[in-house]
């Protein structure tokens, strides 16, 4: 008998697993990112194929958002992977930054936020273990420069996913406890289509426009299929938030794929506007998701989706 390849056993392990076949191309990352450096598009996330062995953060390269080669990262094809920095488990919902010519990766693991370096976007990221100290559980950092402050958005797990911002120190290793504020809780209506005990937001990007600031966040559990991404407007980095009507400008509405949401807003070299997000795997099964972008338009503090931009992010 002719010996199968590496490729069609590996498809008929995805098949028995999950009783429908991975795509060989499709990336599977969770709530994304994606960082410019020197014209180079670099995306990351939180790992979700289950034909990636090893815990940490895998990391995809691309110069045109269309084309990707990876996973490419310094240590197995991860930019952070564990062992060299906190965490064991949980990793999830990166974000990359650079700060003083050094590249910096916050990250959520253990259900703590801690931040690691290094000398390239591709890792090794790494850390000396400690976290942001914190009287509760918290996830989702978002590092926002606005002048001569450093913020930290965040969620803390309390009474539900509620999203808080505190000032950061200026070597990024603790916060300001006498600045933690909350933003964001998720209420009725689109934010909580399931009435549940622990409602959710979470997922922040925060970004400053013509002097206000604008934030983006996801509400439900990543589980409901109305997972989706709303934004509201505030006079203050700090709030109060005014939550928008006419959100959310992200659902499965929108996408015709269940679970679109928590992901991360960019510019491409053009200077046009994308969410890079995560879906569903399927309409009966949340995991792996599937990572997708679509372009948005932002115009008078008026965000939309672009007709039509949907598109997954493949090899």
């Amino acid at each position: 008998m002719k010996q199968l390849s590496f490729q069609v056993l590996l498809l008929i392990f995805t098949i028995q697993l999950f009783g429908q076949e991975l795509s060989m191309d499709q990336i599977y990352l969770a709530d994304p990112t994606i960082f410019e450096d020197q014209g180079t598009y670099y995306l990351y996330g939180t790992k979700g194929d289950p034909r990636i062995e090893g815990e940490g953060f895998l990391v995809y390269r691309s110069t045109d958002l269309k084309n990707w080669e990876g996973p490419i990262g310094a240590t197995d094809g991860f930019a952070l992977k564990k062992g060299d920095a906190f965490g064991t488990k949980g990793f999830w919902a990166p974000q990359v930054f650079k700060y003083h010519s050094k590249y910096y990766m916050a990250y959520t693991a253990n259900e703590h936020i801690a931040i690691a370096t290094s000398d390239n976007p591709l890792g090794p990221f790494i850390n000396n273990g400690n976290v942001l100290e914190s009287d509760v559980k918290q996830i989702d950092p978002y590092v926002l420069f606005d002048g001569d402050k450093i913020y930290l958005y965040h969620v803390r797990l309390q009474d539900g996913n509620r999203i808080f911002v505190a000032e950061l120190s200026d070597n990024l290793r603790a916060i300001k406890p006498e600045t933690l504020t909350e933003c964001i809780n998720a209420e009725t209506g689109w934010e909580d289509t399931q009435k549940v005990a622990w409602p959710v937001a979470e997922g922040p990007t925060v970004f400053k426009k013509n002097g206000k600031y604008v934030m983006l966040y996801s509400a439900n559990d990543f589980r409901n299929q109305d997972y989706a991404v709303g934004y509201a407007i505030s006079e203050s980095p700090k709030g109060p938030w005014k939550k928008i009507k006419d959100s959310p400008f992200i659902s499965r509405t929108v996408t015709g794929e269940n679970g679109s949401g928590h992901g991360d807003l960019l510019y491409n070299h053009n200077g046009k506007a994308y969410y890079v997000f995560h879906t569903h795997f399927s309409n009966t099964k949340v995991a792996p998701r599937k990572t997708a972008i679509i372009s948005i338009q932002i115009k008078n503090y008026k965000i939309q989706a672009v007709k039509n931009s949907f598109q997954w992010l493949k090899l």
